[in-house]
């Protein structure tokens, strides 16, 4: 299968991802490793064949060229996905790529952000334009609720209830929904949001966030808000998926239940709980060490 093939057939494999249901930033993932291959195979004179020697050179060019592990994996994944729906679909043989191990992640340590670094990034958003209460109102929201920004990006307005503290994730990762419940502050935030966005050109779409300008807002605009927020209260380092280890961490140091957790984070598994909360487990285990003071015979 030479190049002009493989393009031809990934455009395909796109609408299949939509038929299926999978969210518009899976598909751009998926989308985006192919042709990351197709570009570094064209680069290096390298025939695109879905085998294995292939894709263990691209990933092995990828590492050494400074890309992050994660980054090497999702290629990688989005590679096989794509063998997998060729053999499907009989465009190819077989599927050579089945099987194929995935590369190792390195084992990062995210912070979570302080109560102050919420603060702060809370008091930039304290006018009362739509764009800050909408602003505000997704920190509350994320940091709360650990809702993923994808998560947030879909909600319509039909999502959420104020009145009861809830929001529905329609769609999560997996495909899974579910509901997350909010306090108070949250509740009055995205009230407030909600009342400045009548006024919208937009106001009419089911849509929950609309952008500034008249704009619809997309993953593109929630990062873009959150990481301009994030520089104007010297956050470092911020990313808004932070905001997701932020409410595991919060949540666990409030004494919230594991279990509790995972449905709330909408997580399956219970690794996922030591990813996102291992910068503050030893804090968590010295804090538990003192209140049960085994010392004291």
């Amino acid at each position: 299968m030479n190049e002009s093939d493989m393009r031809a057939l990934l455009d395909s494999w796109m609408i299949h991802l939509a038929a299926e249901r999978k969210s518009a930033q899976t598909v751009k993932t998926y989308g985006d490793g192919v042709r990351a291959f197709l570009r570094w195979a064209a680069a290096t004179g390298t025939p695109p064949a879905l085998d294995r020697p292939t894709v263990n050179a691209f990933v092995a060019a990828l590492i050494e060229g400074g890309a992050e592990s994660s980054t090497a994996r999702s290629r990688q994944l989005s590679l096989r996905r794509f063998s997998a729906w060729l053999a499907d679909e009989g465009e190819i043989d077989t599927d050579q790529l089945q099987n194929l191990k995935p590369p190792k992640l390195d084992v990062k340590v995210v912070d979570a952000l302080n109560d102050d670094q919420l603060r702060a990034l809370l008091k930039v958003c304290a006018g009362r334009d739509l764009r800050d209460r909408r602003d505000a109102a997704i920190i509350r929201l994320m940091a709360e609720t650990g809702a993923r920004a994808g998560e947030v990006v879909d909600l319509a307005v039909g999502d959420v209830n104020v009145a009861a503290g809830s929001a529905v994730i329609r769609r999560g990762k997996g495909g899974k929904g579910r509901t997350v419940s909010f306090g108070p502050q949250t509740g009055q935030a995205i009230d407030r949001y909600i009342r400045v966005r009548r006024t919208h050109r937009l106001a009419g779409s089911p849509a929950l966030w609309l952008g500034d300008r008249g704009k619809n807002f997309s993953y593109q605009g929630l990062y873009n808000a959150l990481t301009y927020r994030a520089r104007q209260a010297e956050v470092a380092g911020f990313h808004p998926h932070k905001l997701r280890h932020t409410a595991a961490t919060r949540w666990l140091a409030a004494g919230g239940s594991e279990g509790g957790l995972m449905a709330r984070a909408g997580w399956s598994r219970r690794d996922m709980i030591d990813r996102y909360t291992r910068a503050s487990s030893e804090q968590r285990a010295a804090e538990e060490a003192r209140r049960l003071n085994l010392g004291d015979l």
